[in-house]
């Protein structure tokens, strides 16, 4: 049923007060306050701009966070310029109290993604938010929920109107977040910065360390897409690390790198002694590089290598770019092997209307 302008504000607004209809039995049923008015703000997505505008600005006021995050992300998705007061104005009352007024920080993550759909240039709200730690009772303590918050606003901030090194300067504060999330996000956020100083901080937090493996594999990612050819002999000193995951995550990344010489120090590795589980994180990693030579490789593995080897190379070589290129090599590879298993595996990676290979 296709709804007027006008209807769909009457039920934003009759529905958000509780409204009460009758069922088809002529009972009086009263609807829930808050689905009513989250269901309401959906039928704006498909209003008439003015319409929108409208009723998304009578959620942005209204006392859920819920609410609120709705129609926040609404005008973001809509791109309602007009609406950017109103979203400024309910961001800043969701700091007032804001466990009784934003609980899990719904709303104000919500409006920062918001605004920086809208391009807001001006940094002050993304300090803020980049800045807010908000502790709420969890089982056994309290736990912060603006880790979500935090990670939007650093994504936000490197498009704002504001010096480099002023934006760097409010990023690094972050790099020890106790949110991964908001370390990640920031690490990304850093690299987009194509300076000197963005790589020695990233340098730094690699050397440094984290409790979580993956921060400094994505250190190690944004290194070779900022500063690619200095970065690889930087990273090919983790490969010697005492801690497994971090060799693992230096080895991943040398892999999907598409400079030649960081596939050269994965090669040079490979016949390191080094155990099938890292050979094998070693061979999925080499599916995304954007390098022939990568696919090459692991065609020489397929023929060359013992069963379980092979058959990773196999799947891997199927779900790289190469794949169409590679897939009759491939095949003559597994003939060549002789090997019934190999056989299964390529027909299980390219598929069985291909055929069996002899």
């Amino acid at each position: 049923m296709n709804l007027s302008a006008r209807t769909r504000m009457r039920r934003v607004r009759e529905l958000g007060e509780g409204f009460t209809a009758l069922n088809k039995g002529g009972r009086v049923v009263k609807t829930d306050p808050l689905k009513a008015k989250l269901d309401g703000l959906q039928t704006l997505r498909s209003a008439d701009t003015a319409a929108a505008t409208s009723g998304v600005r009578i959620g942005l006021a209204d006392r859920s966070n819920y609410v609120v995050a709705r129609a926040a992300t609404i005008a973001g998705d809509l791109y309602l310029l007009p609406l950017l007061g109103d979203l400024l104005a309910a961001f800043d009352r969701l700091f007032t109290d804001p466990l009784k007024s934003d609980q899990l920080c719904l709303g104000k993550n919500a409006i920062a993604q918001a605004l920086k759909n809208l391009d807001l240039r001006d940094a002050a709200p993304f300090i803020r938010g980049l800045n807010h730690i908000q502790f709420e009772p969890v089982w056994g303590g309290k736990a912060d929920t603006g880790g979500g918050l935090r990670a939007t606003c650093a994504q936000a901030l490197i498009a704002c109107d504001l010096d480099d090194i002023a934006i760097l300067g409010h990023l690094v504060d972050h790099l020890t977040d106790s949110d991964k999330a908001v370390r990640l996000d920031v690490i990304i956020a850093i690299a987009h910065y194509d300076r000197p100083e963005s790589a020695m901080l990233l340098r730094l937090k690699a050397s440094a360390g984290d409790r979580e493996p993956e921060v400094v594999g994505q250190c190690f990612l944004s290194l070779l897409d900022l500063s690619p050819v200095p970065s690889i002999t930087f990273i090919e000193r983790f490969l010697t690390s005492d801690d497994p995951e971090i060799v693992f995550e230096a080895a991943a990344a040398l892999a999907q790198s598409r400079e030649p010489e960081a596939l050269n120090v994965v090669q040079r590795f490979w016949y390191e002694k080094i155990d099938f589980d890292l050979r094998r994180a070693i061979i999925m990693s080499l599916a995304g590089s954007p390098l022939a030579a990568a696919a090459d490789f692991l065609l020489s593995l397929v023929a060359g290598s013992d069963r379980d080897i092979a058959k990773a190379a196999i799947s891997a070589i199927a779900t790289s770019r190469f794949r169409e290129d590679a897939r009759e090599k491939t095949r003559a590879a597994v003939d060549r092997a002789s090997n019934r298993e190999l056989s299964t595996a390529f027909l299980a990676a390219f598929g069985a209307g291909l055929g069996a290979p002899d």
